[in-house]
């Protein structure tokens, strides 16, 4: 049986959607060997990859050339997922999902986020080139759904 991994993963991507698959099989990967149930490190990796959406349509106007940091913190009962960029910055306290009654395509991901992970915080680069998200999703207690 392989070692339970204990650094940090770092990717450092283009913000173009051809790279997400890559970071959401990392994510995966991670996710199984941390112990996560195959649902939960869906929930996860979704979570990831509405981030990264984000990301790329908001700070970066879908521009595919710009750098996304991405680190992947294996904690002792969680995982913790870092993403970096360095596009127009966010003011954390005006990120909504929008209305889940307003029935259209997209405008959910920071929703899924919300529902899927246990911890979200954005935060502002102090230079103000770009915005820190941070994500964490704690492992189930033992003998407990998840």
């Amino acid at each position: 049986m392989a070692a339970r991994p204990d650094k940090p993963l770092h990717l450092h991507i283009l913000s173009m959607p051809s790279h997400l698959p890559v970071v959401r099989a990392a994510v995966e990967k991670l996710c199984q060997q941390l112990g996560f149930s195959a649902e939960t490190a869906g929930k996860i990796i979704l979570s990831v990859d509405e981030a990264l959406t984000n990301i790329i349509r908001h700070a970066y106007d879908e521009k595919p050339d710009k750098p996304i940091e991405v680190e992947l913190t294996p904690l002792c009962d969680a995982i913790q997922i870092v993403l970096r960029d360095y596009g127009r910055p966010v003011d954390p306290s005006v990120i909504r999902s929008r209305d889940l009654n307003d029935l259209r395509p997209g405008g959910l991901g920071v929703h899924i986020m919300t529902c899927c992970m246990d911890r979200i915080e954005y935060r502002p680069v102090e230079d103000g080139a770009g915005t820190v998200l941070t994500m964490t999703k704690r492992l189930p207690k033992k003998n407990h759904e998840e």
